[in-house]
């Protein structure tokens, strides 16, 4: 279930030095996220974190607005630095993902000295580190992980995170793959077909236009049960699941599919695989998609499950104009996953890396 009440420290003052070692008239605050300036500004630190980190941004306010607006803390909790003009220079946020995971958002003017920026850093990484606490013992643990990310190239944010006791533990190739309109004819209908005994469907629909209960929990249940094994993997409740892929700006009930087995005993449809897939908005040309989770299940693999959803996705974004299918692989899996997408024509755009910190909570 989702919690009434975050578990997070919501006053920066109990969770950082009386004296926070900043320069005089500079403050550290609670962002406003219903104030249109304030989610403008954390929206131009976080462009320019991107163009620093890989030499173009992507991100809009929708991206700021999942973790600083009333919906997103539910499960979050956020805390800038403000300069004597009250100009926002640093922005943290914290993200009570799934029990014993916490993600880190932890972002730094990139128009600061050197010195002061370490400044800002360090106090973002203290306040998350007393917030890991918080988080862990309202969940009854001895550990809290941290969860932050960084791009491969960005060697400031590397220096900070290594100086601060966190560890890089994995490597992340984000790839993307063009479509061509042609492609809408991938599959026969990229809301329902039909192969060797798999039916690939998007999740049904009810009357009010929301989706069938049902078909959601199979969503989760395939995902949770396709992703044990995987690197970091960690429970999350159908509410929490649900709770946090709505709140993604590019969110879609229409880009949610099931992959069944039909041509079991009794013919009863069986889930084996899920696709997730949302919009990826662009400014100044066509939207993409995106495979925010493709997951089979191990009874189900050799069937073509996941190549047959991918191919549904692709058609999908053909027959909707879109340019371009966008999705995340795990560079360290054993699983091979990279040479399917590499086959199907999917290439490494720019990379990224998790980095670690295990927190005591006591």
């Amino acid at each position: 279930m989702i919690p009434e009440d975050n578990r997070f420290e919501s006053d920066p003052a109990e969770a950082l030095p009386e004296d926070p070692g900043l320069p005089a008239g500079w403050v550290v605050d609670t962002p406003d996220g219903t104030d249109p300036a304030t989610v403008e500004r954390l929206t131009e630190l976080l462009r320019g974190h991107e163009r620093a980190g890989r030499g173009w941004a992507a991100s809009g306010p929708g991206e700021v607005l999942v973790e600083v607006s009333e919906r997103g803390l539910t499960m979050r909790e956020n805390v800038v630095v403000r300069d004597p003009d009250a100009r926002v220079r640093a922005w943290g946020s914290v993200h009570d993902r799934a029990e014993g995971r916490m993600l880190l958002v932890h972002i730094v003017d990139r128009d600061l000295d050197d010195p002061l920026a370490d400044r800002c850093s360090d106090l973002l990484l203290e306040w998350a580190e007393a917030q890991a606490r918080s988080v862990g013992a309202a969940r009854g643990l001895a550990v809290q992980q941290v969860d932050t990310g960084a791009f491969a190239d960005d060697e400031r944010q590397h220096r900070w995170l290594s100086g601060a006791g966190f560890h890089r533990v994995r490597t992340w190739w984000q790839m993307s793959r063009s479509v061509e309109a042609a492609e809408a004819d991938l599959v026969p209908d990229p809301a329902r077909w039909e192969r060797k005994g798999v039916v690939f469907r998007r999740v049904e629909r009810q009357g009010d236009g929301m989706p069938a209960e049902a078909d959601l929990r199979a969503v989760h249940d395939v995902l949770e049960g396709a992703f044990t094994d995987h690197f970091n993997s960690a429970e999350e409740t159908f509410d929490e699941f649900i709770h946090r892929l709505r709140e993604d700006p590019g969110h879609r009930w229409d880009h949610w599919w099931l992959a069944e087995l039909v041509d079991g005993e009794g013919g009863r449809p069986e889930p084996a695989g899920a696709l997730v897939g949302t919009v990826s908005e662009s400014a100044d040309g066509p939207d993409g998609s995106y495979v925010s989770y493709l997951g089979v299940l191990e009874s189900a693999r050799g069937r073509g499950v996941a190549k047959g959803l991918l191919r549904t996705i692709i058609a999908d974004a053909a027959s909707r104009g879109r340019d371009r299918v966008g999705l995340e692989v795990d560079a360290d899996s054993p699983t091979g996953a990279e040479g399917l997408y590499t086959a199907m024509g999917w290439g490494t755009t720019y990379v990224t890396e998790s980095w670690h910190k295990d927190v005591r909570v006591d």
